[in-house]
């Protein structure tokens, strides 16, 4: 059994998986300690869909690069302005050797736009650091706004068709 379990996935023993406490958790479930750690980087768009091509191409790299520097759970958010890659490590030195990686310094070296289209945070979902992104607050007064009146429509009757009368000057 386990001594301590942070930010990993919890070990298979006898058939079960095993939280800190030692109690059978739930299969495939992720044991996160309190002192689990999630980073992101977040990439936006300086034309149409860069930052989606660029998680194309360096998706695999960065997972495989945060799996060897020992990351627990990681997901990819696809947002109107860019992606969000959100990485879960037990500890500061495990992102600090994530950081340290040339795959993971030459990634964001490639970013489409490095100087105004790139930031790493601790946290997730913001700076906030929760562990879940945050949902959208409805804006003040219900976003209500006065509309326009309605304007009298124009209606025209096709029914009745009338020859123009064209006369000529001669």
């Amino acid at each position: 059994m386990p001594t301590s379990v942070r930010c990993h996935r919890s070990t298979v023993s006898q058939g079960y998986r095993y939280a800190k406490s030692g109690t059978p958790a739930l299969a495939g479930r992720l044991i996160i300690d309190p002192m689990a750690q999630w980073w992101s980087i977040e990439v936006f768009d300086s034309e149409v869909q860069a930052a989606l091509r660029w998680k194309d191409t360096y998706s695999a790299t960065l997972i495989e690069s945060a799996i060897t520097s020992g990351a627990a759970d990681w997901s990819w958010i696809e947002h109107r302005h860019g992606v969000v890659f959100e990485i879960c490590f037990a500890d500061d030195a495990q992102w600090d050797r994530f950081r340290a990686l040339l795959r993971v310094q030459s990634a964001l070296d490639a970013v489409p736009d490095p100087v105004n289209g790139l930031i790493v945070y601790s946290g997730r979902g913001g700076s906030s650091g929760a562990r879940r992104p945050r949902r959208p607050r409805p804006s003040a007064g219900a976003g209500a706004i006065e509309l326009p009146e309605p304007k009298d429509e124009r209606v025209l009757d096709l029914t009745v068709a009338e020859r123009p009368v064209v006369t000529a000057d001669l």
